[in-house]
């Protein structure tokens, strides 16, 4: 049921005529460093402790630098019972990582408008 949704995502991202990219070097330390600070303010921001949010950050990392999963959404689970849909979006002025859903229970909640939560990834390059 997961990829259903994965894949719906994904429709919805490229009908929103969104960019959706993969980080290119997350090899570097510092682009290691810019993605893990934004993704780990984000969850904290989803109310995960700091710990969890780190802990989640480091795996979510792991996941990316070493599955070669291509441009696309990835889904961020975390011991508290929620899931986290994000992508990676290139733009102009560089790659910006997009909290676009979350689900808690039986509560779910997809903004892909405006987004949940954005932050800037200003040591990462992005491709399409």
């Amino acid at each position: 049921m997961r990829n259903f949704w994965i894949g719906a995502a994904c429709l919805l991202l490229a009908a929103g005529c969104e960019t959706v990219a993969q980080v290119e070097n997350l090899s570097d330390e510092a682009c290691r460093r810019s993605f893990e600070d934004a993704l780990s303010s984000i969850l904290v921001g989803e109310k995960e402790t700091p710990q969890v949010a780190q802990e989640l950050s480091e795996q979510t990392l792991r996941m990316l630098a070493y599955g070669r999963l291509g441009p696309r959404p990835f889904l961020v689970s975390s011991s508290s019972g929620a899931d986290y849909e994000f992508f990676v979006e290139k733009k102009k002025s560089g790659c910006l990582l997009r909290l676009y859903g979350r689900q808690k229970g039986f509560t779910s909640y997809t903004n892909n408008l405006t987004y949940i939560a954005t932050r800037p990834l200003p040591d990462c390059l992005c491709k399409e």
